[in-house]
């Protein structure tokens, strides 16, 4: 091979290189239109935190009554707390326990009650530390409230509606509380008749009218500013005429000391007993918040209603809990049911077990 023949066997090879370049590509073209190519992504797992975690528990689960009777608790913690620190009984235990007793508006005279009690079985040297004081006092507010009967009174075969009376002044809680217990009622297989016997607060009967039609019961209402009796015994006669089993008596509550609402609401319970019907109930709402305000108005309106037994609402909001024993000793009316929160199965059955045990736990 001569020299002269060297330029054309280069040229020849870069044009062969150049083709089977062009060919790769195009190949590499035609495989890529005909496989998409497709991005795989693992699954990202959500990251959950303690924190999250810990808040979607407590949401989760209902309050126990400890949790509700937080303020009421926070009346005695304190106390118990100093006096289980202390490695003897002294004056300042004594002292320290009767002003938690007092705060929580258990009464001077159950306070006293309660620690000269305790008191004389320390001198007598029956107890001897600081925790068999506490020991001891947990058992005596226990032993004041266990045993007494709690269950709403009703009486088949009377030949007429029950009648349970609704009293208490304006704000305690009154008309919700009523309505609840209808909706309760029903829950358990009773009829239920509503009568708007508060006539002279315009939004009382609107407000009862809201609860009837949310649990089913039925209503009977007077004119704005008309005889509550008349309105009551009304509501009697129709539920008797339609073989209801309860009539739930709402009534005006005004201040308990206007004597003229006190004579009204005697009048109320008289004539609510002409018809076919019975009063087996007359339950007194007292809020929690008032205090000792609230053993005047037990006193008052059990002398004009005969008061059978007390719904104690807003329990949970309340550091006064201890009014529970005021009312109880000193009155001699049993807590029925107590209010723990806004919704219809928060009002439940007083039990004395389980607030006792939140007071000190």
């Amino acid at each position: 091979m001569n020299n002269s023949s060297l330029p054309m066997i280069f040229l020849l090879l870069a044009i062969a290189g150049l083709v089977f370049g062009i060919g790769v590509v195009a190949i590499n073209r035609r495989k890529a239109r005909a496989v998409p190519q497709i991005q795989r992504v693992a699954p990202v797992t959500p990251v959950v935190t303690a924190a999250a975690a810990a808040v979607e528990a407590v949401l989760a689960a209902p309050l126990s009554v400890r949790d509700r009777l937080a303020k009421a608790r926070s009346s005695f913690s304190g106390a118990v707390g100093s006096v289980l620190g202390r490695s003897e009984i002294n004056d300042a235990t004594w002292l320290e326990l009767e002003e938690a007793l007092l705060r929580a508006d258990v009464g001077v005279r159950v306070a006293q009650s309660l620690l000269g009690a305790l008191q004389a079985r320390v001198k007598a040297k029956e107890i001897t530390t600081p925790t068999q004081l506490i020991d001891a006092l947990r058992s005596n507010m226990s032993s004041q409230l266990v045993g007494t009967s709690r269950d709403l009174n009703f009486k088949a075969n009377i030949g007429g509606p029950n009648i349970w009376l609704m009293v208490g002044v304006n704000g305690a809680g009154k008309t919700t509380s009523l309505g609840k217990i209808a909706a309760q009622q029903i829950a358990l297989g009773r009829t239920v008749l509503m009568a708007a016997g508060d006539t002279f607060r315009a939004a009382a009967g609107e407000q009862l009218s809201t609860w009837a039609e949310r649990s089913g019961a039925q209503i009977v209402r007077g004119a704005e500013g008309g005889d509550p009796s008349s309105v009551i015994f009304d509501g009697v006669q129709s539920a008797h005429s339609r073989n209801i089993d309860l009539v739930l008596a709402d009534t005006a509550g005004r201040l308990q000391s206007n004597t003229n609402l006190m004579e009204e609401l005697r009048k109320v319970r008289r004539v609510a007993e002409k018809g076919a019907g019975k009063v087996t109930e007359v339950l007194l709402v007292i809020d929690a918040t008032t205090g000792q305000n609230g053993l005047q108005q037990a006193r008052q309106f059990t002398d004009a209603t005969q008061v059978t037994g007390v719904v104690l609402t807003k329990l949970d909001g309340s550091a006064k809990g201890g009014i529970v024993f005021a009312i109880e000793t000193e009155l001699g009316i049993p807590v029925k049911l107590v209010g723990l929160g806004e919704t219809i199965d928060d009002l439940v059955v007083f039990n004395p077990t389980e607030f006792i045990d939140a007071l000190f736990e």
